[in-house]
């Protein structure tokens, strides 16, 4: 049988990392393009034999040079998003949607058998979220140029190499008490990285067009709740203090001056808004791919990283539970 050929963007993140190692043992030969080959090829070509792997450096508004690579490719997924706009860089506008429809436009022309895009969960009823606003004209563009194509809307996505636990983590281990958005009440469900590209494998091999695929953890999760297990799983007691919304604003607004914001005034305004399941779509479990990974469970095998004694502290944390 001949493999497949999936051509990536956003090969280098967590999720990018995880589903090249699952397709290539799954004998499907991967395209990664990156901007900077120098700074990501060492990560990238270490996920998967030789053989199975290119690495391709291009500018992904590179229409010409990007259009070359659909010829031998049979899939197409992107994975690229951004959680925060830069000043005189990418902005939502051209990353969540314009991007999306030249992919999606040349899967047409060049007659892809499949186009998987990754969005976002709770998009919908997030009106005043640009974030939110620039992803749903994105899947609306997708659909309008490949009406084939499969996006997959993930809750907050973790893993030992996100940008969730291990931040959260790393503040409390330093701040003496944490903030608590809308009093800790929005809803999640953590998925792991690996269940995730999971239902990305199971959407390509087994030939899924279900248009919006929402992708949940097994379990719900409020946002004080995750705090919460992050302060057991790391062996630390914090205080959580509700924060009023005025507050919130101007702490966010001082944030975006960061070159990485710990929160922005669009994030903010997100975290009104659950991130579960809308039961307007089909969710993984409908397609037969459910979530097996807990959150708890998953995280304790890196937490140890962020407790003290590192490594060395496992069995003491353990005799305490």
């Amino acid at each position: 049988m001949k493999a497949k050929n999936c051509l990536i963007f956003g090969g280098s993140g967590q999720i990018g990392r995880s589903l090249i190692r699952k397709l290539t043992k799954n004998n499907y030969k991967v395209t990664v393009v990156t901007r900077n080959i120098h700074q990501k090829s060492y990560i990238i070509k270490t996920q998967a034999n030789v053989g199975y792997i290119d690495i391709v450096e291009a500018n992904i508004f590179d229409e010409k040079k990007i259009r070359e690579l659909f010829i031998k490719s049979d899939i197409c997924i992107n994975l690229i998003g951004i959680l925060f706009e830069k000043r005189k860089g990418n902005t939502f506008n051209n990353i969540h949607s314009i991007f999306p429809s030249i992919l999606a436009k040349l899967c047409k022309e060049y007659h892809l058998k499949h186009f998987i895009h990754l969005s976002a969960l709770g998009i919908n009823e997030a009106k005043d979220s640009n974030y939110a606003k620039s992803k749903l004209e994105g899947e609306s563009n997708i659909f309008k140029n490949f009406p084939l194509a499969t996006v997959l809307r993930p809750s907050v996505v973790y893993s030992s190499d996100d940008n969730f636990t291990t931040n959260f983590m790393t503040l409390l281990n330093r701040l003496p008490f944490f903030p608590l958005y809308y009093n800790g009440k929005t809803k999640f469900s953590p998925i792991h990285c690996s269940d995730l590209t999971d239902i990305i494998h199971d959407v390509i091999s087994k030939n899924i067009y279900s248009k919006i695929i929402e992708c949940v953890g097994p379990e719900t999760i409020t946002f004080k709740e995750i705090i919460e297990k992050l302060l057991k799983l790391i062996g630390k007691k914090r205080l959580t203090i509700p924060l009023p919304l005025k507050l919130a604003e101007i702490s966010a607004s001082l944030f975006e001056i960061m070159p990485n914001p710990l929160l922005t005034r669009d994030q903010l305004r997100l975290l009104k808004y659950d991130n579960i399941a809308s039961g307007k779509y089909k969710n993984n479990f409908d397609i037969g791919t459910p979530s097996l990974r807990y959150f708890d469970e998953e995280v304790k095998k890196y937490s140890y990283m962020w407790r003290e004694g590192g490594q060395f502290s496992t069995e003491k944390y353990a005799s305490k539970k």
